[in-house]
Parts: structure tokens; C-alpha cells; sequence
């Protein structure tokens, strides 16, 4: 019999469940053909499984709804895991076009579950019954169904009619637009990359790095000049070494120009139709703008606590940064050897460096040769996850990842039973989007016997084939963080895949990514990794503390850029459909107003991410919610505390802490309300104090 129009190829590797350990997707059989086929056909399968259960005639319970629903869209689920993951890690312009013809499909697939009113009444019947004492909820699935009900207002459960229909072509056309961000960003990155030609440009970059850049440009067709990539956030790795202060200003330039350019990587009218749209899509939910509607569905809550959190730290961080200046521009005028020379944005990374390393004896130049990928990986970051957890890690050479660069690794618990599958996927490449993260290749849940499969995507720059990976401080600590991401997926314990690691809400889910970056500062573990890639010698004992000393240098610098950041994403989220400009000359007018509003309008200070290639906010999944990083730190800040108040012979490092931390915070996911189970580990609400002494914030208040 021939399959039908939504049916699904049984060749399509997708068709069932992957049978490789872990269920790990079989990526060496996936091909770009296999995924609107199986979108799709999840699709169908996942209306079907709707459908079985509104029609069920016996009465709602645990098993016949909440489960059954958190059963249904598998196929769904496996095809979008890999499909998202790859297009973040290493797009094409099908993988781009298949994003494009599916999102507006996924938007409308989600409104028809979600306005379904038949099984919205179900589901609200099953509430009934737990209330009146019919129906017996484990706490897990008393949170589960609290939130499901609240997921159907939020998507416009409550509308008529007519509403439910422009609610469901705002979320199209929303879903649209990001997918197309992202597009315009990965391709203007591409752009932006500075071709140098003559290598004395290069003066002050290290041997591996200029090397790194001759190999990217070779890679583009570029034979013997050198390339230097674009990364995501507004500074530029390379400006903490480039000498030629041309060349810095042609890299920074670059970099913030992004976005605003005219041609067809300009993302302005973009950002203006999205936030617009956005807009209107939480008014019509009865929401005075986006700002609101993101944080109801937080553990802030409101609007109003984001901005009393974030307005007295701006002034702080801001003084702080002026004092910083000062310094740098000391430096600057002695060095060019001329008292009218301003600093300049630009100059910032290079001179702070140069201040950092007279104040510290210590700089990115020194501390690289100590820094080798490899052993910052496995001397580091698994070192300090076994010390806490017991956990242990293999490479599985015989497993296959998405591409070449990805390594896989076995992890084991510390009984020796398997846990689940990490898969490290370092660096850069051309068809890879900007920045760190981790994904989900599967949840873990007791539901469906299932164990997690996680993903940490980094950007550091690959030297040429044999030569070793040395980084910047910077990026060990961007190591450290991910892999706490990467922890909170692995050590899940959750009955329901949607409780799964992660699924917590946005502001919580940075704070265990931040407390892992602890680790990297423990002079045990610092002193495993830090070793030198030639000699094998040991980072020089005396570096150990003005390394510990120093973590404060540059802190108004780096709170002030992060804030300016973080204000004019709630700038443009706490606006009105009537508000938002109307013209794309108006984008960087009204960022430069919000950001002289909030007194972080500093020449040489901008901010992390200007709107134009701010990707976690229009291209991601932070829209009104970058405030999440910090609203976290509160709580890392203080969980640190935590840390080396229980300390067992002097060493906050200890397996009592860990296996605390994960049992009660790690294990748990989205299974609870998120700040209990910090109130749970802690004993108490979160303090502030800890964060603001750790910023060089006190002043704050």
C-alpha cells in the first residue's frame, strides 16, 4: 500500500526512535532531505495524539492526560532537536530555507493545540478534580498542571474568536522574523570579518593567532592574507593585542556597524517589525507591553522588580568605569605620546590589558601558553565535575556527531552506571552562529525511560592542523559555563520530559551555568589545567593569586556593557505598539536615547550587544530577558557563599557540597518552583550583598 501525503518514509532516519546508545540522533544517516518530511509528518502524528485524548470518554486523569500529553509530538520532538541544532551549529542555505518554510507551520501547529478549547476544558476538568479531591497529584504533576493551564491563557486560551486568529498570524509572523534575524546576523558576521593583507597589521597577536587568521582566510579563498573573524558580542577578542590602533578601529568598526550597513544584512527594519509585533501580541493577551508578558512567566514576575533590580546598579557600575578610563586613558597618552589622544572604544581591551598587566605582572599574552584547550577540558572542567559529582567522562570515537569538529563523550555517574552522551563542538567555522550554548539532543525523563543527550557549542578560533589551541582566560570561563549548562541537563531527574535540566524559567536557567564557573578559579583545579602546552611546567605559583586579585580589574567596564545591554532590551520591550519607531533611521537614535537615559551612554564603553546584532534578544530566545544573566548572578553570587561556607578541610571543592547541589537544584529541573528549590538548597531567599561585593558594586545600595 503506498504511504499517504503526511505519512513518513520508514528510510527517513527519523521514522523511529535512533537505536544508537543514548538515542543519539544517527547523524552519519541524516541527511538535509530527511527533515520537512519528518516536521511534517511529526506534525500530523502529534494532532492525532490531541485528538486520542479529547475523545477519551473516561474521565481525565494523570495517566490519560498530563502523561499522555507529555507523550505526544515524539516524533515531532527527535526531528526539531536535531533540525535546531544543526542550523545553529552548522547552517547552509537549505537548512536556512527548510527553517524558513517551517516556521510559520510550527507557529500554527503550537495555536492549534493551545487554543484547542476542547482539550483546554480537559485539562481544566482535571484541575477541577485535584481541587475538589477526586484526583491525586504528586507535587510534580500538581506544577506540571499549574503550568499547563497557565501556558493556555498565555496563548490566548481566553480570546474570541477573531482575536485567536490575529494572535495566531502575529505568532507566525514573529516566529518569522527571528528565524530571519538570525539569517541576516550569521550573514553580516560573515561580512563584517576583517581581511588584512599585510601581516605587520598584525603586530601584537600571537603566533597561533595570526596563524589562526591566515587559515581562516585561506579557508574563504584568501590565500596568504589573514582574516579576522567576527564574534558575536561588540568586542572583539583581538583588540586586547592588536598594536596598530588603525587596525583596532577598523576591527571595532566592523564589529558596530553590524547590522545598520544597507544592504541585505540589515537587520533595522527587521527589529522594528518584530518589536512592534511583539508588542501588539501582548496587548491583545492584555499585557501593558512584551516587557510584562515575558516576566510574568519568570521568577521575576513583574516588570517593575527587573527595574528595581537593575536602575541603582547602573550609576555604580557606570563611576566605576569612569575610574577604569582614567587609568586607561593615562596609558594611552603615554604611549602615543601625545596629551590630546582621547580613548576610544577601541583602545579599551588593548589598555586595559597593558594597565592589568603593570598592576598584575599578568595579561592574555602571558597566561595563553598555560591554556590549552585539551587540558583546560579534561584537567579543568571534567576534573572539577568529578571531584563534585563523581561523574566520569570517555570518548566515544565509534559515535558520530553533526560534524567533523564534534568530539562525544560517554558520561558515567559515580557508581559507574551510564548517565548519558556530551558532545563538545569548540569552534568556529563560517556556517556556525556567534556566541556559546548548549543544547538538548534528548531529555531526560523517567516517563519515557529516556537519558539526556547535550551539546555545548563554543566559538574559539581553530589554528591550523597541528598546531594546539591556546585561549584567553575569557574563554576558559566560557568552558566552565556552558558545561554547568551542560550538568543541569545531565544530572536531571524528571518523571516528565518537559521538567527535563533546563526547562526552568529564563532568569533561572543561567544560574547554575554561573555557579560553575567558580571552579575555574579554585586554586586546585586552576593548577591542574594551567600548565604549559611546550614545557609541562605548572602556571608559576606566584601568578595563582594575582590572578585571584585581579578578578575585580576591568569589573565597571564589564557590569557597565552588560547593563547598557541589558536596559535597551527592556527599552524596547517596555514600549506600546505606538511607540515603537516607524523608520529604520530612527533604530540607533532611540538606542542612543535609552542608553542616556539609563547614564550608560559612555564614548568608550558600548554596549555588550547594539540592537542591530543583539541575537539573544531578536534572533533568540532572551527577548526581554537578558536582565536573566545578572538577575542570576544574585543567586550564583550567593550560592558561591554557600560553597565555601560548607567546605570540608578547606576545600569548597568537596563531593557532600556537590552531591547536595545536584540533589536539590541540578536533579530537580523545571519539576518545581524554581526558587524554592533555591530556598530549598540555600535555607533562605537570595541575598544581593554577595553580588555586589563580587561587581565592586556595595556603593550600589
Amino acid at each position: 500500500m503506498p504511504l499517504s501525503k503526511n505519512q513518513l518514509e520508514p528510510t527517513n532516519p527519523f521514522s523511529s526512535p535512533s537505536i544508537l546508545p543514548y538515542g543519539l540522533p544517527d547523524f552519519a544517516a541524516i541527511r538535509d532531505e530527511h527533515y520537512l518530511p519528518a516536521a511534517r509528518a511529526g506534525m500530523v502524528a502529534e494532532v492525532a495524539e490531541i485528538a486520542a485524548i479529547i475523545a477519551n470518554p473516561e474521565p481525565p486523569t494523570v495517566e490519560n492526560t498530563l502523561e499522555a500529553l507529555e507523550r505526544s509530538g515524539d516524533l515531532l520532538g527527535r526531528t526539531l532537536s536535531v533540525l535546531y541544532n544543526v542550523a545553529s551549529s552548522d547552517s547552509s542555505a537549505v537548512l536556512e530555507d527548510i527553517e524558513e518554510e517551517l516556521v510559520p507551520e510550527l507557529s500554527a501547529h503550537h495555536d492549534s493545540i493551545f487554543m484547542d478549547a476542547a482539550l483546554y476544558a480537559r485539562v481544566a476538568l482535571l484541575d477541577a478534580a485535584a481541587r475538589a479531591g477526586q484526583v491525586s497529584l504528586t507535587p510534580d504533576s500538581a506544577w506540571l498542571l499549574t503550568n499547563l493551564l497557565l501556558d493556555f491563557r498565555r496563548s490566548g486560551i481566553n480570546l474570541s474568536e477573531t482575536d485567536q486568529e490575529t494572535l495566531r498570524d502575529l505568532n507566525a509572523r514573529i516566529t518569522s522574523l527571528e528565524a530571519a534575524f538570525g539569517r541576516k546576523l550569521l550573514a553580516g558576521a560573515n561580512a563584517a570579518s576583517v581581511l588584512v593583507t599585510d601581516k605587520a597589521d598584525l603586530e601584537g597577536l600571537p603566533d597561533d593567532a595570526v596563524a589562526a587568521a591566515a587559515q581562516a582566510a585561506a579557508d574563504r579563498g584568501e590565500q596568504g592574507k589573514y582574516l579576522l573573524e567576527m564574534q558575536l558580542p561588540t568586542q572583539q577578542g583581538v583588540l586586547a593585542s592588536l598594536r596598530r590602533r588603525g587596525v583596532r578601529q577598523r576591527v571595532h568598526e566592523a564589529s558596530v556597524t553590524r547590522g545598520a550597513t544597507g544592504d541585505d544584512t540589515d537587520t533595522r527594519e527587521t527589529v522594528l517589525e518584530l518589536v512592534k509585533l511583539r508588542a501588539e501580541h501582548a496587548t491583545l493577551l492584555g499585557y501593558a507591553h512584551h516587557g510584562a508578558y515575558i516576566a510574568e512567566d519568570a521568577t521575576a514576575k513583574t516588570t517593575e522588580a527587573i527595574n528595581a533590580m537593575l536602575a541603582p546598579l547602573a550609576p555604580a557600575a557606570a563611576a566605576n568605569a569612569a575610574a577604569e578610563a582614567a587609568d586607561l586613558q593615562e596609558a594611552l597618552v603615554a604611549d602615543v605620546g601625545d596629551p590630546s589622544a582621547v580613548l576610544e572604544a577601541w583602545d579599551w581591551a588593548y589598555y586595559a590589558e597593558r594597565v592589568r598587566k603593570d598592576r598584575y605582572s599578568l595579561d592574555d599574552a602571558l597566561l595563553r601558553p598555560y591554556l590549552e584547550l585539551e587540558k583546560v577540558v579534561q584537567d579543568g572542567v571534567f576534573k572539577a565535575a568529578t571531584e563534585l559529582y563523581g561523574v566520569t567522562f570517555t570518548e566515544r570515537t565509534d559515535l558520530v556527531g553533526y560534524h567533523p569538529d564534534v568530539r562525544v563523550f560517554e558520561v558515567h555517574d559515580g557508581d559507574g552506571t551510564g548517565l548519558g552522551l556530551f558532545l563538545a563542538d569548540y569552534y568556529t567555522r563560517e556556517s556556525k552562529r556567534g556566541g556559546a550554548w548548549m543544547n538538548n539532543l534528548v531529555d531526560q525523563s523517567f516517563l519515557l525511560d529516556e537519558r539526556p543527550v547535550i551539546v555545548n557549542n563554543l566559538n574559539i578560533v581553530k589554528p591550523p592542523a597541528g598546531e594546539p589551541t591556546l585561549l584567553v582566560f575569557d574563554e576558559v570561563i566560557t568552558l566552565f559555563h556552558e558545561f554547568g549548562h551542560a550538568l543541569h541537563g545531565l544530572f536531571s531527574a524528571v518523571h516528565y520530559p518537559s521538567h527535563s535540566g533546563t526547562e526552568v524559567p529564563r532568569d533561572f536557567v543561567e544560574y547554575p551555568s554561573q555557579v560553575n564557573e567558580m571552579w575555574a578559579w579554585d586554586e586546585e583545579i586552576l593548577r591542574s589545567y594551567a600548565v604549559h602546552h611546550q614545557t609541562g611546567e605548572p602556571l608559576p605559583a606566584e601568578w595563582v593569586p594575582a590572578m585571584i586579585n585581579s578578578r575585580q580589574f576591568n569589573e565597571g567596564f564589564a557590569t557597565s556593557e552588560y547593563l547598557a545591554a541589558t536596559l535597551l532590551d527592556q527599552a524596547w520591550h517596555q514600549i506600546g505598539p505606538e511607540a515603537v519607531p516607524t523608520a529604520v533611521e530612527q533604530v540607533l537614535p532611540f538606542e542612543a536615547a535609552a542608553l542616556e537615559a539609563a547614564g550608560l551612554a559612555l564614548r568608550a564603553v558600548p554596549a555588550r550587544y547594539r540592537t542591530t546584532y543583539f541575537n539573544h534578544v531578536f534572533g533568540g530566545g532572551y527577548s526581554a530577558g537578558y536582565y536573566s544573566y545578572i538577575w542570576s548572578e544574585v543567586l550564583d553570587a550567593d550560592t558561591v557563599e554557600w560553597f565555601t561556607e560548607n567546605a570540608a578541610d578547606g576545600r569548597a571543592l568537596n563531593r557532600a557540597s556537590g552531591d547536595r547541589f545536584r540533589a536539590q537544584l541540578l536533579a530537580v529541573g523545571g519539576s518545581m518552583d524554581s526558587m524554592e528549590a533555591f530556598a530549598q538548597l540555600r535555607g533562605r531567599a537570595p541575598a544581593i550583598e554577595p553580588l555586589l561585593a563580587r561587581r565592586g558594586l556595595s556603593t550600589a545600595g
